[in-house]
């Protein structure tokens, strides 16, 4: 078996609001700045799983997302997954939360953190030269690939593309290899921007998800707010939301076609990609975004029990909060609210 896609009163309110848009260290391919600046995080009151409405992010980490009875007339979808977690990424408002603060395996959305640390490295024209033990690392470990062999010389930014697209495990391993440089190096870089982005419940074991070695995890909530940080750097954004990559063979490297693994391109309205993953331990997971009618909208489903029901969690939640972003917001149902 193969695994695939392996792995906010209002004060304080507006302030974290603040950093959180615009803190952000400045990527390798752009202009210098300064490091990244916290990010913030949600709480919310506890209350039945799947029935949320808007609420604000805060400034404290806490209980498992904006939960809440749902508004009358618009139900919030059921989520089969063990945790999800959906916000509006300009207003910070939280629309649906379940299980959103609990500490879980992500698997290959591991690799959105990994392609965020090589953007702040290195030129997105470098070249890097495949390794054999990059082709090796994906083969033992029974791990999704790019379909890169030994002696390939290809660009920072078409590894990316494989990193993001196929999952590949062995392009993840070979950036990390690099710009580590090796694979525990470069886990501490990861873990390092993890504190600086503000993502308190989060920690990286490997760049690529995989269960060996042991002990990463997140949140849906912290892997929502990693989404926001991505999609706010152009080149990554662009990489996310690709249904497909073409790499055309030269002197350098044979020829690569890879497609996104996110279903929602192409189908969903707005669809902005991010990420799948898949380990048994950490089950079907998905980042995702869309645009719906100017309003970003970012969301996590972690620990689903089959590919296509992340899929159609991911689609029924941003129909449902598009529908509630429409109107105005029932804090009046609302267990958290800015103050």
């Amino acid at each position: 078996m193969q695994i695939g896609g392996i792995r906010l009163g209002a004060c304080a309110a507006l302030a974290a609001l603040a950093v959180f848009g615009t803190g952000l260290s400045a990527p390798a391919h752009a202009q210098p700045g300064s490091a990244p600046a916290a990010a913030p995080a949600v709480t919310g009151a506890p209350g039945t799983a799947g029935s949320a409405v808007p609420a604000r992010l805060t400034g404290t980490d806490g209980l498992a997302g904006a939960v809440a009875r749902p508004v009358a007339g618009r139900t919030a979808p059921a989520v089969t997954g063990k945790a999800a977690y959906l916000f509006d990424a300009a207003t910070g408002t939280a629309y649906f939360g379940k299980q959103a603060g609990r500490r879980l395996p992500v698997a290959s959305l591991t690799k959105v953190m990994t392609a965020y640390v090589v953007l702040r490295q290195a030129s997105l024209d470098a070249v890097v030269r495949i390794d054999a033990s990059d082709v090796r690392h994906a083969r033992a470990n029974d791990a999704t690939s790019a379909g890169l062999r030994a002696g390939e010389r290809l660009t920072v930014r078409d590894l990316l593309y494989g990193v993001m697209l196929p999952s590949g495990a062995d392009a993840s391993h070979a950036l990390a290899r690099v710009y580590g440089p090796g694979a525990a190096r470069f886990t501490a870089r990861m873990n390092a921007a993890a504190r600086a982005l503000g993502l308190s419940l989060t920690r990286y074991a490997n760049p690529d998800g995989l269960p060996e070695p042991a002990g990463g995890y997140s949140t849906a909530i912290d892997q929502a707010k990693l989404a926001r940080v991505a999609l706010n750097d152009p080149v990554l954004r662009t990489i996310a939301s690709s249904r497909r990559h073409v790499v055309r063979a030269s002197k350098l490297h044979r020829a690569h076609t890879w497609t996104n693994s996110n279903k929602l391109l192409g189908k969903t309205p707005g669809a902005l990609g991010v990420k799948t993953g898949y380990t048994r331990a950490a089950g079907y997971c998905l980042s995702f975004a869309a645009d719906r009618d100017g309003r970003l909208l970012i969301g996590v489903v972690l620990g689903e029990s089959s590919s296509e029901r992340r899929f159609r969690s991911a689609d029924r939640l941003l129909d449902w909060a598009a529908g509630q972003a429409a109107g105005p917001p029932d804090v009046g149902a609302g267990v958290v609210r800015s103050l």
